[in-house]
């Protein structure tokens, strides 16, 4: 087993894992470890991190300087290939012409999905985030607890190595020990940013993140992972060896060829294919999942290459192609949906609330020239502080029913064409010697927040599928209606006020005339945050929600969701390491199934 044609695959499998990211990596690594036969269709193409990752390039070494470009949101060297908020022959569409209804729709097609672009911040949700309905009214509870998933937290964070600390706030949760790996030290903004927000009552801790501050214990952990299971702990053991600790060289977005951020074909895959029970295919769009008496049978897909459409078959199939893209395959099933009794597929998607400001800081001028690249990201950030101004009062004290942390950019990171650019209200005007002496003055003095927020899910944030539109390979598109409610925008007010007070603390002055104080206008677009969940919701019954707590349709019972899409609420935190935590929960449930041959 491993990588496989369409030719070479196998007739039957145990389970069919539809994705390669967060989920559908976690799942066929539980799985295949524990001697289940899986098939993992990937709608992307192949993709190497150790022979494509650009990891020593500047900026000046790329076209354009690296600058942004449509096909390149997020600069040339980003890790995403052949994906993006656009992909040519493959759209969507949206309900309303009203630009506040937008909802942009980030795709990965390649090997490993998201997980090679993202910010790599791993924070648990806690104990309120799974019962957000108890405390406000507001919303979804999940029919699980923190309780519930946290022993796949901790597995999770052994597995991919997070590097944080242990704070004792309120509902952010301490992980056991030796699950965390040291946290970096703070940069001199960092530093700066944490002694004036403190006069706020804003707390600045190190934030959590999967990059590998020091190699993982692979004589300890495997064991405590895989118990029972030698070979299992052999296999991860050597893929643990084979990843080395970051050495500060290369921002986290392009991908890492050492292995020392967390990748799916990093980190789930290695082991996974090592075991031998492993099939990957890639360019396999799927859109259908197959029945048969009420089960599924298997999955039909489109050979991306060929244009030929294939079906496969398993005993159990398991969905992890991103939340929308889920949804898309149920909808495009059966007319009105396969696992739709309850007429909930497609509902109740939600994106993370996002807001952000800058502002420049006369204290961080001139510094004298040192090196605080870092971990390719973020060493601090703010956690969730307001919690006891929430809960059933939250109209009387707060304005708004739930919260946000606050991620936190500074220091002298790789110039770019833009390094001295705008910069005329600092300068005043000044050019030849005079603005390089300035520009060198400058760099690094510039501090970034960006708001994350929790987004309550409402009746008007939807997709359906287009009644006309279809893509390249004939399939039909998603159609999405959105629209924020007040609970959001009123946040997104409270963030931009929250960054200008700690600008100001500072002894600095916000740019671009901020903040905005009109939420509407201060809350960026649905789907802009790329961490779209929701649309297949979990809940206890099956009349109002789509899956039960292991994240199993309640209307096939060999058919899963282990991405996004079975989240009953969108919480603050960041949702790749509960996406990973509920499929290693999941899979240890289809392995019991399976066993005493209930699938």
């Amino acid at each position: 087993m491993g990588f496989v044609t369409t030719r070479s695959m196998a007739k039957d499998y145990d389970v069919i894992v539809v994705g390669s990211g967060a989920g559908g990596g976690q799942t066929a690594y539980t799985l295949a470890l524990e001697g289940v036969k899986v098939l993992m269709l990937e709608a992307g193409r192949h993709y190497d991190f150790r022979t494509e990752t650009p990891m020593f390039q500047t900026n000046g070494d790329a076209p354009l300087r690296g600058a942004s470009t449509p096909d390149k949101p997020f600069g040339f060297y980003d890790a995403t290939v052949d994906g993006g908020w656009q992909v040519p022959g493959e759209p969507y569409t949206q309900a309303s012409t009203d630009e506040t209804q937008r909802f942009d729709w980030w795709r990965a097609r390649m090997l490993g999905g998201r997980t090679n672009h993202w910010g790599r911040i791993s924070l648990r949700n806690g104990p309120y985030d799974f019962k957000p309905h108890s405390r406000d009214g507001l919303g979804f509870d999940w029919p699980i607890s923190y309780e519930d998933v946290a022993p796949y937290y901790d597995k999770v964070e052994m597995l991919v190595g997070i590097y944080g600390s242990n704070d004792g706030l309120e509902n952010t949760p301490d992980s056991p020990e030796g699950c965390l790996l040291p946290a970096p030290a703070m940069r001199v903004g960092e530093r700066l940013i944490k002694k004036h927000a403190a006069t706020l009552g804003v707390p600045v801790v190190p934030i959590h993140r999967a990059v590998l501050t020091k190699k993982l214990d692979d004589a300890r952990i495997p064991a405590l992972l895989h118990p029972g299971n030698p070979r299992a702990q052999a296999l991860v053991a050597q893929a643990m060896r084979d990843r080395a600790a970051c050495f500060w060289a290369t921002p986290c977005g392009r991908g890492c060829s050492i292995g020392a951020t967390y990748q799916s074909p990093a980190v789930h895959l290695p082991p996974a294919l090592a075991s031998g029970n492993l099939d990957v295919l890639c360019d396999a769009m799927v859109y259908e999942v197959t029945t048969k008496d009420g089960k599924a049978r298997g999955v039909r897909f489109v050979d991306r290459k060929t244009g030929k459409h294939i079906e496969a078959k398993a005993r159990a199939v398991v969905l992890a192609a991103s939340a929308c893209e889920s949804v898309r395959i149920l909808l495009n099933s059966k007319p009105g949906g396969l696992a739709n009794s309850s007429g909930k597929v497609g509902r109740y998607i939600m994106d993370t609330v996002g807001s952000d400001l800058s502002g420049q800081v006369p204290a961080l001028e001139g510094l004298p020239p040192h090196n605080e690249d870092g971990a390719g990201g973020g060493h601090a950030y703010a956690p969730w502080w307001l919690y006891q101004q929430q809960g059933r009062d939250w109209a009387k004290k707060l304005g708004f029913p739930r919260g946000y942390h606050i991620e936190i950019s500074t220091g002298k990171r790789m110039p770019t064409s833009g390094t001295g650019a705008g910069l005329e209200g600092y300068t005043q005007g000044s050019y030849g010697a005079k603005f390089k002496q300035d520009v060198r003055r400058l760099y690094g003095s510039f501090v970034y927040f960006a708001g994350r927020g929790e987004m309550i899910p409402n009746e008007q944030s939807w997709c359906e599928i287009d009644p006309t539109v279809k893509d390249r390979f004939g399939i039909p598109v998603l159609r999405f209606h959105w629209q924020w409610a007040e609970h959001e925008t009123r946040q997104a007010a409270h963030m931009q006020k929250t960054f200008a007070d700690i600008v100001t603390a500072m002894g600095g002055k916000v740019q671009g005339g901020g903040p905005e104080l009109d939420g509407v206008k201060a809350i960026a677009p649905g789907g802009s945050i790329i961490h779209e969940v929701g649309g297949t919701i979990m809940g206890a019954d099956a009349r109002t929600s789509v899956t039960n707590g292991w994240g199993q349709t309640w209307d096939v019972p060999n058919l899963f969701l282990s991405d996004g899409a079975p989240f009953a609420s969108n919480a603050d935190k960041n949702p790749t390491l509960t996406i990973m935590a509920l499929a290693w929960r999941q899979a240890d449930h289809i392995v019991d199934r399976l066993r005493r041959k209930e699938l």
